[in-house]
């Protein structure tokens, strides 16, 4: 008897969609373009959190988009675990140029202050990578939505539903297990959010 396969493609085409639509990359970028609301002068502080994004993200992006044409990366979501610490230690580079780049420039406490939690977060992960997968988009859509409720106040909650959904498509298309994925959240939503609570605490007051 022939078996059905269109609910399984179903399945996997809203995974594919859930996950490059929520890539770190993107998450973070938002994350970080919104960090100035955490200080007066909003919007016009936009370009900070924009200048920041370009070097957390856009930059590291475009460098591993290089090296997977290359061949020396094999996907952009860098699926082998053992690409994984050097593609990150080069982002660290990036974000450690932009953070000097957003000190000089005068930019607002809240924005430094989410760059170093993304710093924290990266360190991390590079670390766990060389043994272990843990989720990166789990722990990026995390973050971003714990650090979203705690800025914008509980009228953004519905936000969390992310959480699940993008740990759902990295399972669902096999590119992590349940238990990588459940740790990446919870280092997003309660390390890496946390050490953005304590520093704009500390930077911010």
């Amino acid at each position: 008897m022939p078996v059905n396969t269109v609910p399984l493609r179903a399945k996997n085409r809203a995974a594919t969609w859930i996950t490059e639509v929520f890539q770190p990359p993107v998450v973070v970028s938002i994350q970080l373009l919104i960090s100035p609301l955490a200080e007066p002068g909003f919007p016009g502080t936009i370009g900070y959190g924009a200048l920041a994004a370009l070097f957390v993200c856009v930059l590291p992006l475009a460098v591993l988009l290089v090296l997977v044409r290359l061949g020396k990366v094999t996907d952009h979501h860098v699926s082998d675990r053992k690409q994984r610490a050097p593609v990150l230690l080069m982002a660290l580079a990036c974000i450690a140029v932009g953070l000097l780049v957003l000190a000089a420039a005068g930019a607002p406490h809240s924005v430094v202050a989410m760059v170093l939690a993304v710093v924290g977060g990266v360190a991390v992960l590079a670390a766990v990578s060389l043994f272990w997968k843990m989720s990166g988009h789990a722990a990026a859509i995390s973050c971003a939505a714990v650090v979203s409720v705690l800025m914008l106040g509980a009228a953004w909650a519905p936000l969390l539903v992310l959480v699940p959904a993008v740990c759902w498509s990295r399972v669902v298309l096999r590119a992590h297990t349940l238990p990588q994925v459940v740790a990446g959240a919870l280092f997003g939503g309660v390390v890496m959010a946390g050490i953005w609570w304590l520093l704009r605490g500390w930077l911010v007051g």
